[in-house]
């Protein structure tokens, strides 16, 4: 039969019969141009709408009255801090031991207040006085401040494809970061074996890489048992490096003039070659600054603020300082000024603790690079991985075992292939100065276009941190070859992965629509002449709402039923990072016992389509678990040639989507309620 020739009611009542539904799915399949354009008249779906402020309560900081200050301080020193806390292993050593820097004591006071003035600018300032006030909804990190500028500039379609291009690079730059941190901090901290003897210096690579495996195995059990240790040795440890560095200090405490600016000034102004090649050196001191910003969900700004100035940056002020003083005092010491300064009975213990330090510091990246992906596995840019939650009480605390294993393969393979701290310095840096640096670009749009202060005021407020990210980024710049490239190329193939995926995503779903029918006049075409209804609930999930699931067309045409109440579920995930149970399903009846639902979701909340479904019994559905039927379409994609993207990304995408883990998982559908259908799609 011809396309065009009879209506679709009146053909599926003639050709529809109880016992062989699956005609009118064939016609409906030939006049399949015809009910789009009927679709695009007469769906209507409600477009959900993302209110302005934040929804009390729905994300895992709310804080108030009962939460305790102190112990919000303790935490966010352990989690926070341990990364910027542990610079202090091989920031100084790395500027001296470049031998770039001519050893002089007017030289060593311009070089520590070059070091505390970064501090001041890059961490004080920008990020714990300005760039924590760009919360979204409570929640921080380069991907809340993605959505927040993308949000900002949602009526400027071609810049918002480009700030979201942007952000993701930087995201993917955020995984070369935590491979390079965790093999610096914990190699820096085994050294300091060499120091205790130098017969041990073969025992580094082995020890580390064994410190390592630990760290990476024990991921699967939570952080949770242990976490309530990182906050009281952090403190430990800042404690220990403020009375090494004060024990110095005052023995030689005209080191504390470095504290004034004209130093670091006529520093810049006497040698600025030589102060442009070290910067890439003096980044190192603020390792972890972005932590500030990412961990803001889950302590809060004043926990934070409070243990960033009353803690964290007057012990490292005081080590940095007193490294200077002993430096001025033994020029010798450079090779590895931190452990000379502790006296030789305590060396041992010393290592030991930094080494506790270290660790710490490298498990509060883990688990971030595991909350990163399971954001931007929501946002859409990668694939759907096996997500494991290891706590009843915290949904933040999850394992990805994916994610868990490429980063140790990663950072094994930095380990063995720089073998010390300083080699490893020289890979770091590029991926963290750029990664500020898109930081402080995102923050233009976010209080320029979200927040609609004057145009003078935002680049008067942005601009200098912008020349200073700028200043660091171009110094590293000069490690390229020398292993910047490192982190630079595992960021490029984590952007690559997710920038294919996302347009592939976009193609499939073109591809799907094209092929689509309209729910509205297949449901009508069906009913018309209804198939045999059996007793319980379907449920279809459809990636477009108004559009025939596969696994429905599938169903009639093979098992010639439908039953006795059908949803057709649409998951949807939006740029905030939670969205209440109150604002989680949007609902629209269809007749015949049917209805169209959305699940909306933000980028942390976790999808849980039975538990959102138990909201809609009030609007006249029941759901009872044991005669719910979850129906899904896996979908095979077939790589063609002239696809919409090249040969190559075509067959990555494929491959990626047939590794995918199960939507009934990311779902958290019952594994015994499930029928998966499915189908082959060509793009």
């Amino acid at each position: 039969m011809a396309c065009g020739q009879p209506s679709l009611p009146d053909a599926c009542c003639r050709l529809g019969s109880r016992s062989d539904p699956s005609a009118a799915f064939q016609l409906l399949r030939c006049n399949n141009q015809t009910a789009r354009r009927q679709r695009r008249r007469t769906i209507a779906v409600p477009k959900f709408k993302i209110p302005p402020a934040p929804w009390a309560g729905t994300g895992p900081f709310v804080q108030n009255s009962k939460s305790s200050l102190a112990a919000l301080t303790i935490g966010a020193i352990g989690v926070v801090y341990g990364d910027i806390g542990t610079s202090v292993l091989y920031a100084v050593k790395e500027v001296f031991g470049s031998g770039h820097v001519p050893f002089t004591p007017q030289n060593v006071y311009g070089v520590l207040s070059i070091f505390f003035w970064t501090l001041t600018v890059i961490v004080s300032i920008k990020y714990v006085v300005l760039v924590l006030r760009a919360d979204n909804n409570g929640e921080g990190g380069l991907i809340a401040m993605l959505a927040l500028a993308s949000q900002a500039v949602k009526d400027k379609p071609k810049l918002r494809q480009a700030l979201l291009a942007v952000g993701i690079f930087g995201t993917s730059l955020f995984y070369g970061d935590g491979v390079i941190t965790p093999a610096i901090s914990v190699l820096s901290a085994v050294e300091g074996l060499k120091i205790v003897s130098p017969h041990l210096d073969e025992w580094v690579i082995p020890l580390t890489l064994v410190i390592l495996l630990m760290l990476f195995v024990v991921q699967k059990r939570g952080t949770g048992g242990i976490g309530k240790f990182f906050g009281p040795i952090t403190l430990v440890w800042f404690a220990t490096i403020a009375v090494l560095g004060a024990s110095h200090i005052v023995r030689h405490p005209e080191i504390l003039k470095a504290l004034s600016p004209v130093y670091a000034v006529r520093f810049i102004f006497e040698h600025p070659k030589v102060t442009f090649i070290i910067l890439g050196a003096v980044v190192l001191c603020v390792t972890g600054a972005e932590a500030l910003y990412a961990d803001l969900g889950h302590f809060g700004k004043k926990p934070i603020r409070v243990a960033w100035f009353s803690v964290v940056m007057p012990a490292l002020t005081v080590n940095y300082f007193g490294q200077g003083a002993l430096l001025l005092a033994h020029p010798e010491a450079v090779k590895n000024p931190f452990f000379v300064m502790a006296p030789d009975w305590a060396l041992l213990p010393l290592v030991v603790l930094a080494t506790a330090a270290t660790v710490i510091a490298s498990q509060a990246l883990i688990t971030g690079a595991f909350s990163v992906t399971k954001q931007v596995v929501q946002l859409g840019y990668l694939p759907r991985l096996n997500v494991q939650h290891t706590s009843v009480r915290d949904t933040g605390q999850i394992y990805v075992p994916a994610v868990n294993w490429g980063l140790f393969v990663a950072i094994v393979i930095a380990v063995v292939m720089f073998r010390s701290s300083s080699a490893l310095a020289s890979a770091y840096g590029i991926a963290v100065t750029l990664d500020m640096l898109i930081t402080t670009i995102l923050t233009f749009f976010v209080i320029r276009y979200g927040w609609g202060y004057p145009l003078a005021l935002c680049i008067g407020a942005t601009c200098w941190f912008f020349l200073v990210d700028l200043a660091f980024f171009t110094s590293n710049l000069l490690k390229l070859f020398e292993g910047g490239w490192f982190p630079l190329m595992i960021g490029g193939f984590i952007f690559t992965l997710m920038m294919t995926w996302k347009r592939g995503r976009s193609i499939l779903n073109e591809k799907l629509v094209t092929d689509a029918i309209d729910l509205k006049s297949f449901l009508e075409s069906v009913f018309a002449v209804p198939p045999l209804r059996v007793p319980g609930t379907a449920v279809f999930l459809t990636a477009e709402p108004g559009t025939v699931p596969n696994a429905m067309l599938h169903n009639l045409k093979h098992n010639k039923v439908l039953h006795e109440h059908n949803l057709f579920v649409t998951v949807r995930s939006h740029e905030v990072p939670w969205i209440g149970l109150d604002r989680r399903a949007e609902i629209e009846p269809m007749g015949h016992d049917c209805w169209q639902v959305i699940l909306h979701y933000g980028f942390k909340n976790d999808p849980d389509v039975p538990r959102a479904l138990q909201q809609i019994r009030a609007r006249g559905c029941e759901l009872e678990a044991m005669t719910t039927s979850y129906f899904l379409s896996r979908d095979t994609v077939v790589p063609t040639i002239g696809g919409g993207m090249s040969a190559w990304r075509e067959k990555l995408f494929a491959q990626m989507h047939h590794n995918a883990s199960a939507a009934a998982d990311f779902l958290n559908l019952p594994n015994n309620s499930v029928v998966e259908l499915g189908s082959k799609v060509e793009i």
